[in-house]
């Protein structure tokens, strides 16, 4: 037997192509077998020819596969009689056209010195990811910002096939060779990742490792996969086991899932499969629990209805979006003509990181999917028959920092977590006394908003829209909507176009100023003073230091009882 590198493509090429990006046996140039792999298509020639001279090639892919810029930097750096593979999600997203920024390399041997040898050359961060497993991690920025991880490992198993095999999907079961572009293939994923058919390697995959639970769900909703009965079943039988996985593995998977596609519908996979109790315990108790109108649906299917508008309501106010005229969605439309200006703000605002590794995004999306945890706990029915939810917004900002915690959250995200939960009604409030009174809020409203939700106030304003988008419905009148909107730009123009009238004002005085003016002593009455001035000068009742200490002695005078105290 021998091995051939692949050819330039030729017309024989062409007419193959059926083969292209597959190892082949041929006798006498004819093709006889094929396979994923050299010994596949070697083991499945020998079953009708193994007596003849047979030739194991690989068929070039039709088109060149179209790698990230960035390998050719790594591959400058390495040495030329390196083996190199390229794994996994990258291989898959490489085989898809899709962009990818982490990039998974294995080796038969020293990760870790092939993978600092990379960062030094590239002036980029480096970790020992894994000493046991000889596993290197490097971390680039870019001069876009943008964050690249590469990671070098060893083998997984003898050689590269058995490394494939050990793997928790098909479709991530894939190598190619950086240099030649020769495809390793021994599970069948590039026929599944054609078929979109989401199938584990093995048996064992989720025995192995629970958490691919979690990230066959993400998959299957980013790549729109269907999940095989079979690997459906494994899955089942293994979320027991999740309760072994650590919460930092958890919450980094979650997150993933919070903030890639379709996020509803991995969501109701992940209630399907029985996964909820284990990773979001609060959210089975949802489901069932009615709501009065004007919700259609209860908690549960509304919650993940809020998921959905929400996703729908950021891709509109993103930067680029283009309005299919074929849509026909009156309400995007009028979501488009009223706050699409803002689009670049927006951007900004999710730009924005709260914890290096977890998008401010996703911190919404699961502020979304616990903004009405605590209705179960919270429901009972007024003396008119009503059903009524009184004060779930304050037990819910309990109840998700909770859960924030138990996944090992920063305290900057439970605290943005809060401010979204407990404000949640706040928009509400507001767009129905437009609709009943006519009257937008005031300036004091409006300074209170921003004081209460700090920079949580722009996630509150698209929580409130994809909330009354999921509670109406098919009902939502164009009124409804328009009001609400009228709100949202009210309070966003306010807070992105002239911040320094209402929002923030520049003070006037500052603290140490305060308190040799009106002889007050270091302590809480300073700031509670400070508060006060602020506020009446978004109101406009001040506009001068003067009026504002003024203002400031008359304030002591009537709240009196806070000096004493």
């Amino acid at each position: 037997m021998s091995l051939e590198r692949p050819a330039l493509e030729s017309d024989a090429d062409r007419e193959r192509s059926p083969y292209a990006g597959r190892w082949v046996a041929q006798v006498r140039g004819q093709v006889v077998a094929q396979g994923g792999t050299p010994g596949q298509a070697l083991w499945a020639a020998k079953a009708s020819r193994g007596k003849e001279n047979l030739e194991v090639v690989f068929m070039s892919p039709v088109q060149p596969y179209q790698f990230p810029s960035l390998l050719d930097r790594v591959l400058e750096v390495i040495p030329d009689d390196q083996l190199l593979y390229l794994v996994g999600g990258a291989v898959r997203d490489i085989l898809l056209n899709r962009e990818t920024h982490d990039l998974d390399f294995v080796v038969p041997r020293g990760g870790i010195r092939l993978g600092r040898l990379v960062a030094n050359a590239l002036g980029a961060e480096f970790f020992a990811l894994d000493d046991e497993r000889d596993t290197g991690r490097v971390i680039l920025v870019d001069l876009d910002s943008r964050r690249h991880v590469l990671d070098f490992a060893v083998y997984r198993g003898p050689d590269l096939e058995a490394d494939l095999k050990a793997r928790d999907f098909t479709v991530n079961a894939l190598a190619i060779d950086v240099r030649t572009q020769e495809t390793y293939d021994p599970t069948g994923g590039a026929a599944d990742l054609h078929s979109k058919h989401l199938r584990a390697c093995s048996d064992r995959s989720f025995k192995e490792d629970p958490l691919r639970i979690l990230r066959g769900v993400r998959l299957a909703a980013t790549y729109k996969f269907q999940i095989q009965p079979e690997t459906r079943k494994l899955m089942r039988a293994a979320v027991g086991s999740l309760e072994t996985v650590s919460p930092e593995r958890k919450r980094d998977e979650l997150f993933r899932i919070l903030e890639g596609a379709s996020p509803d519908t991995a969501i109701r996979a992940l209630e399907m499969l029985g996964v909820l109790p284990v990773v979001f315990p609060e959210l089975p108790a949802l489901k069932g629990v009615e709501q009065p109108k004007p919700h259609t649906f209860d908690v549960w299917n509304h919650t993940l209805g809020v998921l959905r508008h929400l996703e729908d309501i950021l891709e509109v106010l993103a930067p680029g979006y283009q309005r299919s005229d074929e849509s026909g969605d009156l309400f995007i439309g009028l979501l488009s003509g009223k706050l699409g200006r803002y689009r670049e703000q927006f951007e900004t605002h999710f730009a924005d990181t709260l914890n290096t590794d977890r998008s401010v995004r996703a911190v919404l999306f699961l502020s979304a999917l616990y903004h009405d945890v605590a209705k179960p706990m919270t429901r009972s029915i007024d003396p008119n028959g009503r059903l009524r939810f009184i004060g779930h917004d304050r037990l819910g900002t309990r109840m998700i920092a909770h859960r924030a915690r138990d996944l090992r959250m920063s305290k900057d995200e439970i605290e943005r977590l809060q401010n979204i939960v407990r404000n949640h009604m706040r928009i509400h409030n507001l767009t129905g006394r437009l609709m009943e009174s006519g009257k937008l809020p005031s300036r004091r409203s409006i300074y209170r908003f921003f004081r209460d939700t700090g920079d949580a106030g722009v996630d509150v304003i698209l929580l409130a829209l994809a909330d009354l988008r999921a509670t109406y419905s098919l009902d939502l009148s164009r009124e409804q909507w328009s009001a609400c909107l009228d709100i949202c730009r009210l309070l966003l123009e306010n807070l992105w176009e002239r911040p320094a009238e209402i929002v923030a004002p520049p003070p006037l005085l500052n603290g140490h100023e305060l308190m040799a003016e009106l002889k007050l002593e270091p302590g809480p009455l300073v700031g509670q003073v400070l508060e006060a001035m602020r506020e009446a000068q978004a109101t406009q009742a001040v506009s001068t230091r003067a009026e504002a200490l003024e203002y400031a002695h008359s304030w002591l005078v009537e709240n009196q009882h806070a000096v004493d105290s």
